[in-house]
């Protein structure tokens, strides 16, 4: 096949139909004269945050709260999908920040009759510990003292005044970070089983600049000053700039999904003359004086060989496949930088049940409007529980007699859960959903499993070199590496379409210098518009 004619001629070759490829090539359109074509392995656009239909059920792929510190893209997502009709009690506390003004009540469009609206959407996660619920982020309240009990609760007290007086330092551990945030004992009670089982290694293996990145500046002193805050609090914005991440109590949500979002991204693309070639893996990069030259690619399914000479390459492929496609052209030396890097996969099991709710002690069913619950129970190998319904009714063929939840699953290609099939599988997540009291195995209807590879790169022993990784990277003058694992960074999708901006704002100016695209998502308050 062959890349259609356009106006432009000089090519932009963008690897991955993820966030950052795909905000990458809408920038591109609007603001340079370079034609972005985007080569997309798999058989959907969004990467991690595609929504898979299964049967008139629609699967988020881990959960995305769209919400951003970032002005910049809060307009992006509104610009091409509307925020929905507001009611009267809406419309006085919600401020869209990116022209500064109150929305009026009944602006925008109504989500029962359009089909291209965000959503706005009240944030409820819940961990669910010792067969209880409690708040996320934890609540120092009455309710939290009686479940946990005095006992406990006094230990958790005197262990973060300990820690906050004689912090450890220097803090080069996962398990060093949550101390000095949490105390001893509640890092033992809430984060160190659910983080180990996500990653699969113990907290001290993996290095606290994964803390600074997801937790940032989240601690037992700033959510009790946050609660205090809320209860005078007016304005609740939708970029909510002054809270941190995990402390969101509102986000926007597209009607169908995250995926949604990235379906109308894509068709926007190709209408302004972008190509995304769907497919077709990068196997080879030719470079000739610290450029790339020649791109490479394969059909997965067809076998079928196609070359691109590019004016510049976007890459969100994983860095290790990034170096292996570079092949020869990279030094012993520089490409064992990127080998060592490591990956979690993840997987999804959907489940359909008559019912989904829990049964209390007095024999009373209790309502879940939890978007996620956070498995903290070290008995059942389940992580993370996402509840459709509560999305987004419209990710449920029929909201309103079933329930529609997906039971997210850790681990490396090499596990046996991994490689388990997925019939299997599906008994396996029916049978730890009826351990956890949450459901009986003959409330399942109907199951489907859905496998992500590399979908979280791993801050282990093997990340201590990565300066050395963006030194070659940074050598290289007409690529830019963008998007979570293109960076090999823990990214939210808004961190990965500011990579992108970013990126394009650097050849609009002629900036060659590649560091502020790295900062992106190191500091607490990111690369915002003032």
């Amino acid at each position: 096949m062959s890349v259609k004619k356009s106006s432009k001629s000089k090519q932009a070759i963008i690897i991955g139909g993820g966030p950052a490829g795909l905000t990458a090539a809408y920038e591109l359109l609007q603001r340079t004269d370079l034609k972005p074509v985007i080569l997309e392995m798999g058989d959907w656009v969004g990467g991690i945050s595609a929504t898979i239909d299964y049967k008139g059920n629609k699967i988020d792929l881990g959960g995305h709260r769209f919400f951003s510190k970032s002005d910049r893209v809060m307009k992006w997502w509104l610009n091409l999908m509307p925020l929905q009709k507001l009611d009267t009690a809406e419309a006085q506390t919600i401020t869209y920040q990116g022209s500064h003004r109150a929305l009026s009540t009944g602006e925008g469009p109504d989500p029962e009759k359009v089909e291209r609206v965000m959503l706005l959407r009240k944030r409820k996660s819940r961990i669910y510990f010792l067969r209880q619920f409690f708040d996320y982020p934890l609540s120092l309240n009455w309710q939290t003292i009686r479940q946990l009990g005095f006992l406990r609760m006094a230990k958790i007290g005197i262990s973060y005044i300990r820690y906050d007086i004689f912090p450890i330092r220097p803090e080069k551990t996962l398990e060093d970070f949550f101390t000095n945030r949490f105390g001893r004992e509640l890092y033992l009670t809430f984060f160190k089983s659910y983080t180990e089982k996500v990653w699969g290694k113990k907290c001290d293996e993996l290095s606290a600049e994964w803390g600074a990145q997801r937790v940032k500046g989240l601690s037992i002193r700033k959510a009790v000053w946050q609660a205090v805050k809320d209860i005078f609090a007016r304005d609740n914005s939708l970029g909510q700039k002054g809270r941190e991440t995990s402390l969101i109590e509102q986000f926007l949500y597209p009607k169908y999904g995250p995926g949604q979002m990235w379906d109308v991204a894509a068709e926007e693309i190709k209408k302004q003359g972008g190509e995304i070639l769907m497919g077709w893996k990068v196997d080879k990069l030719e470079l000739e004086n610290h450029k790339i030259v020649k791109v490479e690619t394969v059909n997965v399914k067809t076998g079928e060989r196609q070359s691109f000479d590019p004016e510049i390459v976007f890459s969100t492929m994983p860095i290790t496949e990034l170096f292996s496609a570079m092949g020869e052209s990279l030094s012993p030396e520089e490409k064992a930088a990127g080998d060592g890097l490591n990956y979690r996969d993840f997987f999804i099991v959907g489940l359909l049940l008559k019912d989904f709710s829990r049964i209390d002690k007095d024999g009373r069913k209790q309502a879940l409007d939890d978007n996620w619950l956070y498995i903290q129970e070290p008995d059942v190998e389940v992580g993370r529980i996402q509840i459709f319904n509560n999305w987004s009714p419209w990710l449920v063929a029929e909201s309103k007699t079933t329930a529609w939840i997906g039971m997210e699953y850790f681990c490396n290609d090499v596990d046996p859960l991994w490689n388990t099939p997925n019939d299997k599988m599906i008994e396996f997540a029916k049978k730890e959903l009826a351990a956890l009291d949450l459901a009986k195995v003959d409330d399942v209807i109907d199951g489907t499993v859905i496998r992500v590879p590399k979908a979280y790169p791993v801050y282990d022993e093997a990340y201590g070199d990565f300066g050395r990784v963006i030194e070659v990277l940074d050598s290289i003058l007409n690529i830019y590496c963008i998007g979570r694992n293109g960076m090999h960074k823990y990214n939210n999708q808004d961190h990965s379409m500011l990579t992108a901006m970013i990126a394009v704002d650097n050849i609009v100016s002629g900036r060659t210098d590649h560091s502020n695209v790295w900062e992106v998502n190191t500091e607490q308050e990111y690369h915002e518009e003032k």
